[in-house]
Formats: structure tokens, sequence, C-alpha cells
């Protein structure tokens, strides 16, 4: 599947500058049909329905508000190595789903590759990690009632029509373990509009909205949460760590000391804390870290156990949206690091083109990698078997257009 270029299409860096975080963006038409068709489809549905053991609550069903219990439309099931799932029974799941009940399974972007995909575009952009749930619909039944989000979200509507009131946030950048909850939304929507097939939304958290399928129509869409959010209470806690490299830090503290002591330490304390946070590169480095440090979706690569073969049409691609190439000098010589799994590659500089070429989200051929880089094709191979053992690449056998 080709790139959706969501970031185009949400606006690209007027987005960033003026309406992330701050303000809901709805955008009409912003995915072709043949674009969704790729993405998602009720087709696909009845495939990961079929095919996957998706237990409850990874596959649920919301009713105002309320989750079903498995047993209304699935039926336990003990194997002969005694380990027990949820069979789901397509008649009662018909049942429920007529009488106003919505589908919901989480993380369909580690069931199904384009949405992945898309996942992946986003977490390049924004540089944060993003799962992706899948909501299903038939009745004007609301399944989740009026509610806020503890993190950002980006709809796409695949089929059908829904219709979203948004009441705005009633506090300021709300967060899953805070100390106080939203006060309730007022009574009338500050905006109201209907999602119909290929339209994208954008909503920062906090923004108190209800949801229905009220168009005469099924409705199918996706939400890609941005979550956990990046905030200053995350990058305290990270620079907690940073900061263990202090004798300061590291020290007991004299709770059973006199005052004045009591007082020496806190201000130790404050001094070097307040160093770190004058670094001017300080957001950049916390970037960079929690980039680094993203699993993405990690794939094996069977049959290739320890090397990769230099055949230029094997397929090849990242298994995070959030790696990072960049220029380092490692004993006098120029080299080009990747970033990313929790592992760092260095290379020679004259790969620097074909791991940016990785860094774009998909699959790209073998030979077209080492041609952009001007390498031999085993010295591309050989590259790629190192990413492989890093967790940060995966190949794929098949031939083909990826």
């Amino acid at each position: 599947m080709t790139q959706l270029r969501i970031a185009e299409r949400l606006g690209q860096d007027a987005f960033l500058a003026q309406t992330l975080h701050r303000d809901y963006r709805h955008v009409p038409g912003a995915l072709s049909p043949a674009e969704l068709g790729a993405l998602v489809s009720f087709d696909i549905v009845n495939d990961l329905l079929a095919h996957h053991r998706l237990e409850p609550p990874r596959l649920r069903l919301a009713r105002d508000g309320d989750t079903l219990a498995p047993h209304r439309y699935a039926t336990p099931v003990t194997t002969r190595r005694s380990t027990v799932w949820q069979r789901v029974h397509p008649a009662e799941l018909h049942q429920r789903l007529a009488e106003g009940a919505s589908l919901v399974i989480d993380q369909v972007d580690h069931l199904h590759e384009p949405v992945g995909d898309l996942a992946a575009e986003l977490e390049s952009w924004l540089r944060a990690p993003v799962q992706v749930n899948l909501y299903a619909s038939w009745t004007a039944t609301e399944g989740f009632g009026t509610h806020w989000d503890d993190h950002d979200v980006v709809v796409v509507q695949a089929e059908g029509a829904k219709r979203w009131r948004l009441f705005g946030p009633t506090r300021h950048m709300p967060l899953h373990r805070d100390i106080t909850d939203p006060e309730p939304p007022p009574g009338e929507p500050v905006a109201e509009l209907v999602m119909r097939p290929g339209d994208l939304l954008y909503l920062p958290r906090g923004w108190w909205h209800a949801v229905t399928a009220d168009q005469d129509t099924h409705s199918l869409h996706l939400t890609c949460g941005i979550t956990p959010p990046h905030t200053g209470a995350r990058l305290l806690n990270w620079l907690a760590d940073q900061l263990l490299a202090s004798d300061t830090f590291r020290r007991d503290l004299p709770l059973h000391t006199d005052q004045a002591t009591k007082n020496r330490f806190l201000a130790a304390l404050s001094k070097e804390a307040a160093t770190a946070l004058q670094d001017p590169y300080l957001l950049d480095r916390y970037a960079a870290a929690q980039d680094a440090a993203d699993m993405g979706r990690m794939r094996p690569c069977l049959p290739h156990l320890t090397t990769v073969p230099a055949d230029a049409g094997l397929r090849v691609r990242l298994t995070t949206g959030r790696a990072r190439v960049t220029a380092v000098t490692v004993a006098g010589e120029g080299l080009v690091r990747i970033t990313g799994a929790g592992q760092e590659v260095d290379a020679a500089s004259v790969a620097a083109p074909l791991l940016h070429r990785l860094l774009e989200t998909g699959w790209h051929h073998l030979g077209d990698l080492a041609d952009t880089a001007d390498v031999p094709l085993a010295d591309a191979a050989a590259l790629v078997a190192e990413l492989v053992a890093a967790q940060m690449a995966t190949v794929r056998t098949k031939r083909g257009d990826g």
C-alpha cells in the first residue's frame, strides 16, 4: 500500500502550529475510495474475526456506555491443552449489533498491515506512539455516551456515516492519572458534523464528544490514538532517570537530620535540576530518546535467521515509524547511525541514502535500496541483516510490489 500522506491532508506544518493540542479539525473527503478500500473494509473485519482469537477486552461490544458480557455473543472453548478462548458466534454477534451495540477491536494496527502503515505514518510525523482501534455501528444507539479521551485522536471514516457532536474541553489537557476529573460538558455542542467515507477528524484530548450512527446506514471507522501524550510530567520522569548520574540525586534523603542540613540538600537538588532544565536542547534530547526506545510493530522474517540473502527482489521495511538517522563521528571516522527499537546500528556514511529511504513507510526492494546508495547488493544485504538482528527491520521473501 502506498503512503496516505496523512500529514499533508491534515495540513502539514500549519496543523502542527495552529491545531495540534489546540482545536479540532475536520477534513472532508481526504481519502479516496480506493485508498479506503486498501486500508480497511467490512470484508477485512470479517476476516479478522474469523482468523484471530480476539479475546475481550481487545474485542468487545459496547452499548449506552456499558460493555456487554462476552457470553452474550461468544462461547468459551477449552482446548486439548486446557486453555480457554472465546469463540464468537456470528448469529449472536449479529443480534447484539442489530440491537444497538457497537463493535470494537483494539490495536488493529498489529493485525492488519495497511492500518499499521497508517499508524507508522502518523508516528513518523508526530513523533509519538499511535494505537489504532476499529469501531463499527449499525443503529443510532450510542456505544459509549458522551465522553472524553485521555489522548489525541485522528479518526478515519471508512464506510457509512456517523454523527459527531463536539462539546469542547472542561479541563485543560486532562490525563488518565490526574488529580481531578473534568467538569461535565455543556448542554449544547460547540460543533456538530457528520463523518462520511474518506473524512478525517482530529480531536485533542479532553474534548467531550458523543458519536452515533443515526444516518440510516452502518458505520465503520478507525480511531488513531496518540498515546500516551508527551507532557511536562513525562519529561520530568525521564529527566529524573538522567539525573541518576549525579551523586546528589543518588544520595539518600536527609530525613533524620536538622533543618539546616535539609535546606542545603534541597538547595543542591534545586540547583542541579534547574541547570538541567535550562539546557536549550533538553526537549530535543528527550524526543530522540523516546523515539529510540519505541519498539514499533516487530515482525519475524523467517526463514532468514542470521543472514539476509543478496536477492534484489527481497522486500525490506523498518518495524518502527520513529527510527532516526543521524551523522556521527566514532573514533575520528564519519559514520551514519540509525536508532530505533531500543537499539542503534552504525554504518559507513555511504549508506545514508539507503537508511533514509527505509524511513519511508512501507516495503522497499533490496535492489532499489542498494541502487539508492550506489552500493553492492551484498553490502546492502549485510546492512539489512544488522538491522534485522537489532529488531529494527524485517524482510519478506515474496516478490511483488509492496
